[in-house]
């Protein structure tokens, strides 16, 4: 299975699910948390720190966001953690 990079239309694909979360860490500007303000990792990394560290009440309030955002964006991080091996993508990035 190929994964796609989805932010700001970037469209980069990849073999495995590491690589592309490993991109969206390091070739994308990272954003600053609306809830807390901390600068997190753009992607998947930003995504899994608002639904962790906030509830989602906070990240629909602090982005606008609809059920439907919130749904997508629980489905996304189901699929990603199902497959990645969280342990090689924090390797990769403490390199």
């Amino acid at each position: 299975m190929a994964w796609e990079c989805g932010i700001d239309g970037c469209g980069a694909i990849f073999e495995d699910v590491e690589a592309a979360v490993v991109h969206q860490a390091t070739e994308h500007e990272r954003p600053e948390c609306n809830v807390c303000g901390t600068v997190v990792p753009d992607g998947y990394l930003a995504i899994r720190h608002a639904f962790t560290e906030h509830s989602r009440a906070e990240y629909v309030r602090a982005y606008g966001a609809s059920s439907e955002d919130v749904r997508e964006r629980e489905e996304l991080l189901e699929e990603i953690e199902s497959e990645a091996n969280i342990e090689r993508i924090a390797s990769e990035l403490t390199r």
